[in-house]
């Protein structure tokens, strides 16, 4: 009898310690067909695509694995041949010549969305948009379904019509950041500038903290731009519709340092009703869709050989 009790410990162990997961959708809500460029960072896993073709008014999903972090955003302008899927984008290009980026990240200037994803159940993920590279358009993030701060955050101002005239890109349509313009490490943040100490901000990346205030608009910018949230999915919009630019402004900020409010993000205990000490395989496994639970072929197998040991 002891040994029933150590194998349902075990299949409750292996159930309901589910991984933190994040399902990023990207939704196109601009005039114009934009190509998502996908950059996973060292050490994630790449996902179902690093780059592709998203129409006015498509969308496309993709599930992350625990712990992974990246960035998303739009290249724009592009034209790749059908046959070869050989070509090149105006702004956001990420070198590879294909629709797909294949590791490449993205030329400035460009609107960036960055993440790193929780390691496990009950942690916190971290987001932000980045201008430190540059605008190319407006782009916000939306979560959902999670617990904690949760801010919505983005750029959903047209920058390209506020752009000072120094950072101006002649031949399209995009803001260059005062680092790229200038090469300083004043407007750079290297150097003698490389702490937040002695990095402030600038005329220039105030321009664009004026124009999107929960955006990163130079390296240190951290206190107003970097957003929290415990087993949230995330939604990418690239022009962003009147309704959501509402919630980017309206949204508060979370205050700088702070911990989320997310509780333990621990799975429910759900079992059968005919027997109570059994879980219900078959009625489901958890009511948080962001566990990812250990497939249940592994579970019974380990039954089997903790059955043979005794």
């Amino acid at each position: 009898m002891g040994c029933f009790f150590i194998h349902i410990a075990l299949i409750l162990v292996l159930l309901f310690k589910g991984a933190s997961c994040a399902t990023f959708t990207l939704v196109n809500k601009c005039d114009y067909t934009v190509w998502p460029g996908i950059l996973a960072n060292a050490g994630s896993s790449g996902l179902d695509s690093t780059g592709f073709e998203l129409r006015p008014g498509g969308s496309r999903s993709f599930q992350t694995p625990p712990n992974w972090s990246g960035r998303f955003w739009g290249r724009t302008g592009c034209n790749f041949d059908p046959n070869t899927q050989q070509g090149s984008c105006t702004t956001g290009d990420c070198g590879s010549n294909q629709v797909q980026c294949n590791g490449g990240g993205a030329s400035p200037p460009a609107t960036l969305a960055e993440f790193t994803i929780g390691s496990g159940s009950g942690t916190q993920d971290f987001y932000d948009v980045s201008l430190v590279d540059g605008y190319n358009l407006p782009l916000i993030v939306d979560p959902s379904g999670g617990s904690g701060t949760c801010g919505s955050t983005g750029c959903v101002a047209d920058l390209n019509q506020r752009c000072p005239n120094e950072l101006r890109v002649a031949d399209r349509p995009a803001c260059r950041s005062a680092c790229e313009a200038f090469r300083s490490p004043e407007y750079c943040c290297s150097g003698a500038y490389a702490s937040p100490a002695t990095c402030k901000p600038s005329i220039y990346s105030q321009v664009f903290k004026s124009a999107c205030p929960k955006s990163y608009s130079y390296a240190y910018d951290d206190a107003t731009s970097t957003f929290t949230c415990t087993g949230a999915d995330y939604t990418i919009t690239f022009c962003p519709s009147t309704t959501s630019q509402k919630s980017a402004r309206d949204s508060p900020p979370p205050p700088s340092g702070s911990e989320s409010e997310a509780g333990t993000g621990e799975m429910p205990l759900i079992v059968n009703n005919n027997n109570p000490w059994f879980p219900n395989f078959f009625t489901g496994l958890s009511s948080n869709p962001h566990s990812c639970p250990l497939p249940l072929i592994l579970t019974l197998t380990l039954i089997i050989f903790f059955s043979m040991q005794h």
